[in-house]
């Protein structure tokens, strides 16, 4: 054991998209709950800092620990396995970041700490989320997740089949 500090690498997902504006309905879709069942599945939200929030029917649950309406998402990221009341995965951070740019919207999605193991996944996960969020934003008829995982998967190399856990 030493004093000295130890430095790790965290492993980050990180995506940039450019959406239709204006700002506020892309803030609409990544924050209200009547709109996130199109792209994220069944959800509650509390609009607000330290607001708790559920995502995919409890999957996914956290706390909000940033509310900045039409600027700034963010919120703790914690995966549970049904019927379980602990997490058997370590707590995480998801940011979404808005800014105008003319007539569109920048979106930063970013994802960390990611587990090595899934980094390929949660990537697959995210550009999927994502690829339905913007065709809800467009106005768009969106997809059942399955048509989008499947090409996707291509992209990131992630057997479906044997998912990790």
């Amino acid at each position: 054991m030493k004093d000295e500090a130890h430095f790790d690498k965290t492993c980050t997902v990180r995506f940039e998209r450019l959406l239709p504006g204006p700002l506020e309905r892309v803030w609409e879709f990544i924050s209200d709950p009547k709109l996130l069942p199109g792209w994220f599945g069944e959800a509650r939200i509390e609009p607000r800092t330290c607001g708790a929030f559920k995502l995919m029917d409890g999957h996914v649950q956290g706390v909000v620990t940033q509310w900045k309406p039409g600027r700034k998402l963010a919120y703790t990221w914690n995966v549970f396995v049904p019927d379980n009341v602990d997490s058997p995965y370590p707590e995480s951070y998801v940011t979404f970041e808005l800014a105008a740019r003319g007539e569109n919207v920048a979106l930063t999605l970013t994802h960390v700490p990611v587990l090595e193991r899934f980094e390929k996944q949660n990537a697959m996960g995210w550009h999927t989320f994502l690829d339905m969020l913007g065709a809800g934003v467009r106005g768009e008829a969106v997809k059942p997740r399955g048509e989008y995982m499947k090409r996707n998967a291509l992209i990131y190399g992630v057997d479906l089949a044997n998912l990790e856990r």
